[in-house]
């Protein structure tokens, strides 16, 4: 009987962007729909990570200052990374950062 080797999560994503790059808008869109709702950050910073290891986390890096470790520590789990390092992350995914007024209540 052979092993099969199993992939996290991630991994699927991963590939998955890796040959759908047109869908990653997209998941952009949803992972922030997400965590206005759920303010789950760790989930948000995971599905970040997934798009800067797409897009080369290394040339993401450098683009926004940091080294590569800084930039997966960031994105890590305990993750918190400051406003300015998040703010040049989704400039370099091609976003800005912008208020969106909420319906109803706060």
């Amino acid at each position: 009987m052979s092993k099969q080797k199993l992939r996290d999560l991630d991994a699927v994503e991963e590939d998955y962007f890796r040959k759908h790059p047109e869908e990653m808008d997209d998941y952009i869109q949803e992972i922030f729909a997400d965590y206005a709702q759920d303010r789950n950050a760790p989930a948000l910073l995971a599905s970040l990570r997934v798009i800067a290891k797409v897009k080369g986390i290394g040339d993401i890096a450098k683009e926004i200052g940091l080294t590569q470790r800084g930039l997966y520590k960031a994105l890590s789990e305990q993750g918190n990374p400051r406003f300015d390092n998040m703010n040049a992350l989704m400039r370099s995914f091609g976003y800005q950062l912008m208020p969106q007024k909420i319906d109803g209540p706060a």
